[in-house]
């Protein structure tokens, strides 16, 4: 690019420096700037609420800062309630969950915060709406989000919140495809 003449070129150019500046740092393994290779993992994700929208950004907000035990937790809770939404709004999946657990009086996404993650998981594998891998995947992702949201030894690093991240948006991704 010429030397920046207007106001606007000047914001355009500071713009690209920055891309430039983080894609570089983002080689660097330590470097929170390998944040953005996951943001551009998530913003291939569709149809994800205001809510689970809201709640992926913050956890790469935490990323960004250090914050990685949060990042955890916060991107689990965005995973469940896409699930709990994922599940109460296709009609097949919803009625059978009803049928099968009456119990539960599941009448809509939110109803399912009453019950247990591990339990979920374990129901939708039973119900095949899922497989047998994806189950233990997502009760791994549940196990490593509870080290992160209670007081344990585990001090997660950059690169097992990204690595937790990325498993996480691909669990959704799998799941829109159903």
């Amino acid at each position: 690019m010429a030397t920046p003449r207007t106001l606007r070129e000047v914001a355009d150019w500071a713009a690209n420096t920055q891309d430039d500046l983080r894609r570089l740092l983002a080689k660097s393994e330590t470097s929170t700037h390998r944040v953005m290779t996951v943001t551009e993992s998530y913003d291939k994700l569709t149809k994800l609420n205001i809510k689970q929208d809201k709640l992926f950004r913050e956890s790469l907000q935490c990323a960004e800062h250090g914050l990685y035990r949060s990042a955890h937790v916060t991107s689990f809770a965005a995973l469940m309630d896409f699930i709990h939404e994922w599940i109460a709004n296709e009609p097949t999946r919803l009625s059978v969950i009803q049928s099968s657990y009456p119990a539960w009086n599941i009448k809509q996404a939110a109803d399912f915060r009453e019950q247990k993650d591990h339990t979920l998981f374990e129901v939708m594998k039973k119900q095949s709406f899922i497989t047998n891998g994806a189950m233990k995947a997502l009760q791994g992702l549940l196990a490593k989000r509870n080290e992160c949201a209670h007081p344990e030894d585990y001090e997660p690093g950059i690169n097992d919140t990204l690595g937790y991240l990325d498993e996480v948006m691909k669990r959704i991704g799998a799941l829109q495809k159903v």
